[in-house]
């Protein structure tokens, strides 16, 4: 095993004299290529490409003397240490830290990124990190081969965003460009970059925030709003199937999270699309009615989260988008929801105002492969000033599941 692991983060800047240090006693360097070219890399030293983390782990861990890993900006942050530090390999890990990449792209772009979420593209998450881009306003990825600015540009497809692309940060071939989220597949990228997703208002608060990332108590507190809070909205008031007490049980069984993308189809006043979103998920709310897409956008302003809004009539004008993780399907009928499991997401949530059609939609499920739950609603509004019924409401509300076999993306 080897007597001892340094880890040595580089951001382009003059080594520090432990870093130098650690490096003139290796026997075994590891580090990209620009890393093993490094001149205070000793000759004599096995050097070692990294490709595979678990691989290079495996060779440090069987080397007898002693180990140095360089890798780009602080290996702490979404690094390599995680991987040393597998109980597998038993090593005992030094790190000597740089700036991280991240932190160096906002640098050079001269923003703040205390408001920023971080996320990091690769072929297997890149869906995801494109959904976090779409939900929030200023997030940092972390790209790979397969899944960089070109690609982000591409899934981003109707979102406007701007792209700040940091590439080779620290080297003599370091370049910052700025450009829109659709220009981004005309462009071939180096690896690695950092790209800097910006769009809609700034999302922390004046004079900055608490807490990294986005504030998970902005705005009123509650998964759901009073009713009367969309009736305040110009052109406002909710339709049928938006009452308070649905959207809370609709809510709940779809479990909305970041970097999920929820459609909500039929969003009528747009509560159920600004509470997903408040939920950190992104949202597409379709309707065929123009003004209920005009409603939905002021919702979202009103709240500050971020909705791409798709005027049009389901199922037809769902082929175009991109897949789902849950689906509300707040109108349309079975038609609809037939359409909408097609696309196999992880969850779909609709309500029927009778048993019959409750039924019928629950078969079509069924047929599907979704395991299907109804449950029947009553909420009944009172008046705690002589305690007397004000009004009440109905609903079937069904969920379909599919099997935990089918749910990975």
């Amino acid at each position: 095993m080897a007597d001892r692991v340094t880890v040595i983060g580089w951001d382009g800047s003059p080594l520090t004299d432990t870093a130098r240090a650690a490096l003139g006693a290796a026997t075994l360097v590891a580090g990209a290529a620009h890393h093993l070219a490094l001149p205070e890399v000793p000759p004599t030293a096995e050097r070692i490409r990294l490709g595979s983390l678990p691989l290079a782990a495996r060779r440090i861990a069987a080397h007898r003397g002693t180990a140095v890993v360089l890798a780009d900006g602080d290996p702490g942050f979404f690094g390599v240490v995680r991987t040393l530090r597998a109980p597998e390999f038993g090593l005992e890990v030094e790190v000597v830290p740089a700036v991280s990449s991240v932190a160096a792209a906002f640098a050079r772009a001269g923003m703040p990124w205390d408001d920023a979420q971080v996320v990091v593209a690769h072929p297997r998450t890149l869906r995801r990190a494109v959904n976090v881009c779409r939900a929030h306003t200023k997030v940092a990825v972390l790209t790979a081969p397969g899944a960089g600015p070109a690609e982000l540009g591409l899934l981003l497809e109707g979102v406007h965003r701007t792209f700040v692309i940091c590439e080779e940060l620290g080297t003599a071939r370091e370049q910052v460009t700025v450009v829109t989220s659709d220009k981004a597949a005309d462009h071939t990228w180096r690896d690695p970059n950092v790209v800097i997703v910006i769009g809609g208002p700034a999302g922390a608060a004046e004079g900055g925030g608490w807490i990294a990332g986005r504030d998970p108590g902005a705005g009123p507190r509650g998964w759901v709003q009073p009713d009367e809070t969309y009736g305040a909205v110009p052109g406002g008031g909710l339709g049928e199937g938006e009452t308070e007490l649905l959207r809370a049980a609709q809510l709940a069984r779809l479990g909305p999270r970041v970097g999920d993308l929820v459609w909500d189809i039929g969003c009528g006043s747009g509560a159920f699309a600004t509470e997903a979103a408040r939920a950190g998920a992104a949202v597409i709310a379709v309707d065929r009615d123009p003004a209920a897409c005009a409603r939905t956008e002021g919702v979202a302003r009103r709240f500050g989260v971020q909705l791409q809004i798709v005027h049009g009539s389901a199922p037809h004008v769902l082929e175009s988008l991109p897949e789902p993780d849950v689906v509300r399907v707040g109108g349309g009928g079975p038609a609809v929801v037939s359409a909408v499991a097609d696309r196999r997401p992880q969850r779909i949530v609709t309500h029927a105002a009778t048993r019959d059609a409750a039924e019928v939609v629950g078969r079509d499920l069924t047929e599907h492969g979704y395991r299907v739950e109804c449950a029947l609603l009553q909420s009944v509004g009172l008046d705690t000033r002589a305690w007397t019924e004000t009004e009440r409401s109905v609903a079937f509300l069904l969920t379909g599941e599919l099997p935990l076999r089918e749910t990975p993306r």
